[in-house]
This record gives structure tokens, C-alpha cells and sequence, in this order.
């Protein structure tokens, strides 16, 4: 938290400039046989946020291995094109994050929660930024939602001649997000209010240190109260509170800033918006697209500007930059172009 600079051996080998956003580094360049010494040097300022950030290492924490060839999670997406005459199709997209040649490819394999499999492909026609994509059709869908938050798994191998080079499991879950001037919001085509809360990223008097039992324990109160929806107050979420929301079943619109360029406080992230704003919205999504849980997108919260000219343009800039980024296709209805939303299969 607080603008963290990773060294590997004494060498720089990534920055970013927001605490709140998930971030990963290479180090491979600057490794070495036997023991390697990982630093992270932070700049924590006084008033570099309007809320409790925390400091240190308060989220979790991944060394990924891998070996010349590797699945990178950031391409992998799965959405829910369409569900109708009680079937789904789901648009799987895979990608490489390592150099590619004509003999590799993807094997992809969907199970339900009981581990049987519901479809099977092969993709050798991968594009130049290693991608590949695949539609599966599921018949008698089990959908997602927070009374019931059904969740299947995608087993992705990465191959070449026959030979594994790299596997991974993403947990999915099928479900449509709707809105329209008649429906309003839809989840599963059913037009339902959302029952929400804001919430901040600490726990209280257990501190911003992601806990989660503490975290499961937050969830599990606001359902009992009612509750169906958080907006993730006023910054971008951690992954495992993500993956406790798509579990429980818990929507959640997902917040980027609380502040674009108007300060909001002496230190915030005003000093860095120019700069790192579409580096930060593309981390917040890459990462976590694959989150059902997620309906929507925030792209500021209470923002100053937004009633301006230079506000409008950075919101158009901050929306465009959300629907290319999470490509899916929006079925908003009747809505004029600033009104509309983004499907977020």
C-alpha cells in the first residue's frame, strides 16, 4: 500500500503509483541462481487518501513459477453471451503470456460444481497477442445469482504436440446483467431492485489487513440483513474479496478513484490521474473481469469535475476505456449515450 517500488537484488523492477489497485510484476530479468532478495519500498505520505488505507503488505501476495510457456490469467475471459430455450452460451477467450509458433494451442474442458463436464473444445488459431477464443454452449444452465450463486470451473491447458506446457483452473459462473429504460436493472432477465450498501475496504477495528474469515463473516451479515449489493466505497477491491463475493453470492459494482484531477485531500491520487488513470483502470478490470459478482463499473466516486467540460471528457475517456477493456456486448435499451451501461457477462 502507498506507491510501492519492487527491487529484486537491489534493481528496480516495477512501480505503481496506487496503493488500492492490483498490480504484478516480471522479476525474471533480475534473478539469480541461489538466493534472491525481494524489497518493497513504500512512500507512505500523510493525507494520501480520504479514508483509512493502511500501509505495508495488506492485501495478499502470489510468487507465480512458471516455465517458458505460461498461461497469462489477465487474458483469460469467460462471459455469458446469451442464455435462452434453456441453454447458455458462454464466449471463452485464453491467451499466452509468453512467444508463440504454429504448433501450440489450447485444450479447454467446462465442469459443473459436481466436476461433470459440460464442453470440451480445442483452439489452435491463436491471434498475435496470443489469444484464442472459443464458444461452448451449455445446455440445462445452472444461473448465477445472490439467492443462488452457482459457480462452474474452466480447466485450461496450454499444449504443444500433445505436450503440456501449462494448465490453470478459473472458477466461472453463468449469468446475464441487463438495463433498460423499461426493465431497469435485470438480472437473468428478471428486472430486480438492488439492495446495497457502501463499503469500505477495512474491517473495522481488525484494520486494513485483508482477513478472510473476517471478510467472509462481513458478507455473510449483510445477506441475513437483506443485503445483495456492495459498491466497493471508494476504491478498487482485493481479489480475495472478490472471490468471496462470486461464492456467497454478493453483487457488487467495483469503485476505481475517488478523485480524478481535482484534489480531494494534499497527497491523493490527483497527484498521479493524468499519468497512471488508464494504467489503473486496465489493471482494475484484466484482473478482475472473470468476477460475476462484478455488475458494474465505477469510474469515480463524489468526483468535482464531472459537471464541466474537462469533466465530460474524462468521463468519456474513463467509459471507453471500461468497454474496451471488458469487451462485452451492452444491451442497454431506450438509453441515450451518456445514460448507458455496460453488460457485464
Amino acid at each position: 500500500m502507498a506507491e510501492p517500488t519492487v527491487y529484486l537484488n537491489g534493481q528496480k523492477a516495477g512501480y505503481l503509483a496506487y496503493g488500492y489497485n492490483t498490480f504484478r510484476v516480471d522479476i525474471t530479468p533480475f534473478m539469480k541462481a541461489g538466493d534472491n532478495l525481494l524489497e518493497v519500498d513504500l512512500q507512505n505520505v500523510e493525507e494520501s487518501s480520504r479514508w483509512y488505507p493502511g500501509a505495508g503488505i495488506y492485501r495478499p501476495v502470489t510468487l507465480i513459477t512458471t516455465g517458458n510457456n505460461w498461461i497469462d490469467p489477465w487474458k483469460t475471459f469467460i462471459r455469458t453471451r446469451e442464455i435462452h430455450d434453456n441453454k447458455a452460451i458462454i464466449d471463452v477467450t485464453v491467451g499466452a503470456g509468453s512467444p508463440l509458433d504454429t504448433k501450440q494451442g489450447f485444450e479447454v474442458e467446462l465442469r459443473d460444481a459436481s466436476g461433470k463436464l459440460v464442453g470440451h473444445e480445442h483452439a489452435s488459431d491463436i491471434n498475435h497477442n496470443g489469444e484464442s477464443h472459443l464458444s461452448f454452449e451449455i445446455s440445462n444452465p445452472q444461473l448465477w445469482s445472490p439467492e443462488s450463486p452457482y459457480l462452474y470451473q474452466a480447466h485450461i491447458k496450454y499444449m504443444q504436440n500433445g505436450q503440456l506446457l501449462d494448465a490453470t483452473t478459473q472458477k466461472f459462473g453463468i449469468r446475464t446483467v441487463k438495463v433498460s429504460k423499461e426493465g431497469g436493472f435485470q438480472l437473468n432477465g428478471v428486472t430486480r431492485k438492488i439492495k446495497g450498501v457502501c463499503l469500505h475496504h477495512d474491517l473495522g477495528p481488525l484494520g486494513a489487513a485483508i482477513n478472510k474469515a473476517a471478510l467472509i463473516r462481513q458478507i455473510k451479515t449483510m445477506k441475513d440483513m437483506g443485503c445483495d449489493a456492495i459498491r466497493t466505497s471508494h476504491n478498487m477491491p482485493s481479489q480475495m474479496q472478490m472471490d468471496i463475493c462470486d461464492s456467497l453470492g454478493m453483487m457488487v459494482m467495483a469503485e476505481s478513484f475517488d478523485m480524478w484531477v481535482y484534489p480531494k485531500c494534499k497527497n491523493g491520487y490527483a497527484r498521479f490521474f493524468n499519468d497512471w488513470w488508464y494504467k489503473d483502470i486496465e489493471h482494475l478490470i484484466l484482473a478482475n473481469r472473470n468476477h460475476l459478482s462484478i455488475i458494474m463499473w465505477s469510474i469515480g466516486n463524489e468526483i468535482p469535475e464531472q459537471g464541466g467540460a474537462e469533466g465530460r471528457q474524462l468521463s468519456e475517456q474513463l467509459q471507453e476505456a471500461c468497454h474496451t477493456l471488458d469487451p462485452t456486448r451492452p444491451v442497454t435499451q431506450g438509453l441515450d449515450h451518456a445514460e448507458k451501461s455496460i453488460e457485464s457477462g
